[in-house]
């Protein structure tokens, strides 16, 4: 398993768990993709997008049972996990609050 994070606003995490799928963040939703983060990034997205979130939730997902999920430049040149669907409640491996 190669995991990957997704972070969630408290109520971003809700409306996925009703919803059963979680079709994306504002910014996700504006670039067309899920942004996810390899577990070394998500310290720095958490720190740069989600300062001051209380209760900020984080996914771990599989890379390797994701599709369609591409690699990309991002922030610094670093290649960072893009999701181009929605997530569903079957890709969550594990969550941490």
């Amino acid at each position: 398993m190669t995991p990957v994070i997704k972070l969630l606003r408290p109520e971003e995490w809700a409306r996925f768990q009703s919803d059963g799928q979680f079709a994306g963040s504002p910014d996700d939703l504006r670039d067309g993709y899920i942004h996810l983060s390899t577990p070394e990034q998500a310290i720095a997205t958490a720190a740069k997008w989600f300062a001051g979130v209380e209760g900020l939730v984080t996914l771990t997902l599989d890379a390797d049972a994701l599709s369609p999920l591409k690699w990309e430049p991002s922030r610094g040149g670093q290649l960072f996990p893009h999701l181009y669907r929605p997530l569903t409640l079957t890709d969550v491996v594990s969550v941490r609050s």
